[in-house]
């Protein structure tokens, strides 16, 4: 059976850190994410991609297990690239991170309305859909009209995710 998880933000070693600072870096990221699940069998169906922390939800393939590594070549790749643009060979840029396995479909909907909507509590824009690093847009251009309807009116402020960074809007 599949498994819908929503991946927590995966924390910097230096205390929150913005080392995804600028539109260039939040791509880099972005597109790497979005490669990388493909390419390992997972389904998003929610993203958000800051400065300093992202989030995730999405359908597991058969082997649930291809999670860890999925993330781990992420995380190597873009330390690496980071580390090679900030000129600091060995820093370590990603700290840990945390996954929750979503089974009751309450649940699920209530994560897929955070991570969309996340842009928006950080302040960043006014929409999420205007946020060009999140599946708020692309939810709403892919999903049926009824589902976007659902999930927008799905309020969040009982969601709990520890999610007490402050991302940079300098994109």
């Amino acid at each position: 059976m599949r498994q819908r998880r929503h991946r927590g933000d995966a924390r910097r070693s230096s205390e929150k850190a913005h080392f995804l600072r600028g539109a260039a870096r939040l791509q880099v990221l972005h597109r790497g994410l979005l490669q990388l699940a493909r390419e390992y069998g997972w389904q998003l169906e929610a993203w958000a991609v800051f400065s300093n922390h992202y989030h995730l939800v999405a359908q597991s393939p058969a082997d649930p297990s291809s999670l860890r590594p999925m993330l781990k070549q992420l995380h190597t790749r873009m330390s690496g690239c980071l580390n090679r643009l900030d000129a600091t060979p060995g820093r370590r840029v990603w700290h840990n991170f945390w996954e929750t396995i979503l089974t009751p479909e309450k649940s699920y909907l209530a994560r897929l309305a955070y991570v969309h909507q996340n842009p928006v509590r950080h302040g960043l824009v006014p929409v999420a859909n205007a946020y060009p690093w999140c599946s708020a847009a692309w939810f709403e251009r892919t999903a049926p009209s009824a589902a976007v309807k659902t999930i927008s009116g799905i309020k969040t402020d009982q969601v709990k995710v520890i999610d007490d960074y402050d991302p940079l809007d300098d994109w």
